[in-house]
């Protein structure tokens, strides 16, 4: 495998220099501080991750307000005391972006965050604690457990709660088979995901740097050479 020093040293030439890539990279990531994380706030942030997919991100973003209205303030509890009618009304609720079936995610994602948050004593609390060199077992259970959590929307509302989180976007699939690891271009497998999974937690342990910030170093290093600006609007920062 290529020394990842070099995969830095990479980026940082292409963003213009180290003080230009380091304020992209984002904050540190603090995993403990998730179990403060209210369960209204976990299925709001699932929520916006789900109607973000496919999706132009900055629209779903202006919209939020509405969806917090419509959607009871994304209170579990109070969504799972609402009728039928109440989720077909907001089939035709212009507050929100009307797809159905991500309506209905909605449903069951707050019976999710209700039964773990019942055996865990919350959400956050349950996240927190999952540990933090299994990403792939604990976006596996997500995808299994909850709605149209899988794949890449799984990953980022892991990381838009601040938990440690890489994304397995198509630039950082191709830095990792650059560097040499040997993965599809398309990485989905389990088999894949691992081998990911192992050489991030090589890397942190021997850089010292978060999961989040070598995500973003490997995604920078290759393919289109965004602005520091596209490059915010692009990763939600």
């Amino acid at each position: 495998m290529l020394d990842f020093q070099k995969i830095h040293a990479r980026a940082a030439k292409r963003k213009g220099g180290e003080a230009v890539l380091e304020p992209l990279l984002g904050p540190r990531p603090d995993n403990a501080a998730v179990a403060k994380v209210p369960d209204d706030r976990i299925l709001s942030t699932m929520a916006e991750r789900i109607f973000a997919a496919g999706f132009v991100w900055r629209v779903i973003e202006q919209k939020w307000p509405g969806f917090e209205e419509a959607f009871l303030g994304f209170e579990p509890k109070r969504l799972l005391f609402q009728p039928d009618d109440f989720w077909h009304e907001l089939a035709s609720d212009s507050r929100i972006v009307r797809n159905p079936q991500k309506i209905k995610s909605v449903r069951d994602n707050a019976a999710f965050v209700d039964r773990v948050s019942k055996e865990h004593g919350s959400f956050g609390k349950f996240i927190a604690a999952w540990p933090a060199d299994d990403q792939v077992g604990l976006t596996a259970y997500l995808a299994k457990h909850g709605s149209r959590l899988g794949g890449n929307t799984g990953q980022y509302f892991l990381r838009w709660l601040e938990w440690d989180t890489f994304v397995v976007s198509s630039d950082m699939a191709a830095a990792l088979r650059d560097a040499g690891l040997d993965i599809a271009e398309n990485p989905t497998s389990k088999r894949d995901l691992d081998k990911i999974q192992a050489q991030i937690n090589q890397w942190s342990a021997e850089t010292g740097l978060p999961r989040r910030h070598i995500s973003r170093i490997l995604a920078m290093s290759i393919g289109e050479n965004r602005s520091a600006e596209a490059l915010r609007e692009y990763m939600g920062d």
